[in-house]
């Protein structure tokens, strides 16, 4: 009780100035991303900007990994677009509010754990693959409103600003890490742009970010089966992503920091954040990469960094509009570049002639599918099954049977490597059922009998032994392996004739 009252752990010292200056820098960067996922979405900056907000300020305050960012995503802003444009935006409020509710009963279920799961390869290949996105959607910026690229003196401009925003935050932290380099960056150049009155692309000219405090807004849909239907699949691919995206960059906070975060909090942390989102004109949102690389690269680790960017872009909406608008998009978009640069894995390239060939395989194709696609949950997913069913193959042709009889005229199968249903094939070739002796016995004290599959194979060779008339003894049985083979003996024969409650012979000697 006493560790969920107390949010903020005291007993680790907070460096306040490194906090709030990091919190302001990120609520700085923020703005952009929020009002251009927004309009992604096809919804109002404002709905991308109290996402922003409520997404920052809640995940803060309650979630699992402090230091670690929320807010309106692309990811998210991809699964809802479609929604968006057919039926409007209060179905996406309705669906972010279910979105949340499905996030918190992740988290209630402790289903963070199943982030255990995710192979190395795939956070390399989510790490790479998010990096590229990063760095691709700065390029837009390097284009003018008709979409062309820009040319001569406009193009000359803001490649200047760009490489000196990137250089200050390159340069100055091996000056001083007094404050953080990227804020001195971003102040920097705008005050460059200000000074010399450089025409310069800004953040107003996006969109306006002026407005009140995010209103609270019960959806205006139909209580009924059919919108529940229609929003359940866009809320659950949403609650997926969030999720995926969120635990992913807790694990990748985690390595950074060198402490622990908890899943399972920072999961009903999402879904609380999501469900006020909703409920609060927001279009929702999860963990941002980039945006927690910011701030833990600054020197923020406690909770405060946090929640000082969400309140700052309060203010910003509320009463600084105005300013954040004449903000140069030069500086933010060599900020966001060398977030990605930061973010890519690097040390990933010098793995190729190290790490097998399998392993190499997943990262590319989840770095591909995440920077191509733009779904982070397909990509992962599609790395942890070609993961699995690789590790499945290997320990499939691990499986080996050492035979040898003994003085009484009993052969020895003695078995290594996992029993499942990769390894049955193998399993069965190994026994020589017409030329062994009357009584053989199958050691299992180095392997396990692990599913269904592995039942079902014990089940067919003790019924090739009883057809020609020869006796089978399973020997060094596990307890789980005894309790599975119990519980499967309603639905399968296993040498009917040893063993009344197995149905088999066991030597647990």
């Amino acid at each position: 009780m006493d560790r969920i009252l107390n949010l903020f752990d005291f007993s680790q010292p907070i460096n306040y100035k490194t906090e709030i200056l990091s919190g302001l820098t990120v609520a700085m960067a923020l703005i952009p991303e929020a009002v251009a996922f927004a309009l992604i979405a096809g919804l109002s900056p404002l709905t991308g900007l109290y996402a922003a907000f409520m997404m920052g300020l809640v995940t803060s305050l309650i979630g699992g990994r402090p230091g670690m960012i929320s807010g309106a995503t692309g990811a998210v802003a991809v699964v809802l677009v479609v929604l968006a444009k057919s039926h409007g935006v209060e179905y996406i409020f309705a669906t972010v509010v279910l979105a949340g509710l499905m996030q918190v009963t992740a988290g209630a279920l402790k289903l963070g754990k199943l982030m255990r799961l995710v192979p190395h390869p795939v956070i390399f290949g989510f790490v790479n693959g998010l990096a590229i996105i990063i760095f691709m959607s700065q390029l837009d910026q390097f284009k003018g409103a008709d979409g062309n690229w820009l040319s001569g003196e406009p193009l000359y401009m803001l490649v200047g600003l760009v490489s000196l925003t990137m250089l200050i935050i390159w340069g100055l932290p091996k000056i001083s890490k007094a404050i953080p380099a990227s804020l001195v960056a971003i102040l920097s150049v705008f005050g460059i742009v200000v000074a010399f009155g450089i025409d310069t692309k800004t953040v107003g000219d996006i969109a306006s970010i002026s407005g009140g405090f995010p209103p609270f807004h019960i959806p205006q849909v139909p209580f009924t089966m059919e919108t529940l239907m229609l929003i359940l699949p866009y809320a659950s691919i949403m609650a997926g992503v969030g999720l995926i995206e969120s635990l992913l960059t807790l694990n990748i906070i985690d390595e950074i920091t060198e402490t622990r975060g908890s899943g399972n909090q920072e999961a009903a942390a999402q879904g609380i954040a999501n469900i006020l989102s909703g409920f609060f004109s927001g279009m929702g949102g999860c963990a941002m990469i980039g945006q927690s690389l910011i701030n833990v690269s600054a020197g923020a680790r406690a909770r405060l960094s946090g929640i000082v960017a969400a309140v700052m872009l309060l203010v910003f909406i509320m009463f600084g509009a105005s300013l954040i608008e004449r903000m140069p998009m030069a500086a933010l978009t060599g900020l966001m570049i060398m977030v990605a640069i930061g973010t890519f894995e690097w040390a990933s390239l010098r793995t190729f002639n190290k790490m097998p060939v399998s392993d190499i395989f997943v990262m590319v194709l989840v770095t591909l599918v995440t920077a191509v696609l733009h779904n982070l949950a397909l990509a992962v997913m599609i790395g942890v099954i070609i993961a699995a069913l690789v590790f499945a193959w290997d320990n499939a042709k691990r499986i080996r049977a050492r035979k040898h009889i003994d003085e009484n005229g009993i052969k020895h199968y003695e078995i290594y490597g996992p029993l499942f249903f990769g390894s049955v094939s193998m399993f069965n070739s190994k026994f020589d059922v017409q030329n062994d002796p009357e009584e053989i016995i199958i050691d299992f004290a180095e392997s396990r009998v692990v599913d269904m599959s592995a039942i079902e194979a014990l089940n067919k060779i003790t019924e090739r032994y009883q057809k020609v008339g020869k006796k089978v003894h399973l020997r060094h049985l596990s307890k789980d392996c005894v309790r599975l083979l119990k519980n499967a003996n309603e639905i399968i024969d296993i040498n009917v004739m040893e063993d009344p409650t197995y149905k088999l012979v066991v030597d647990k000697v």
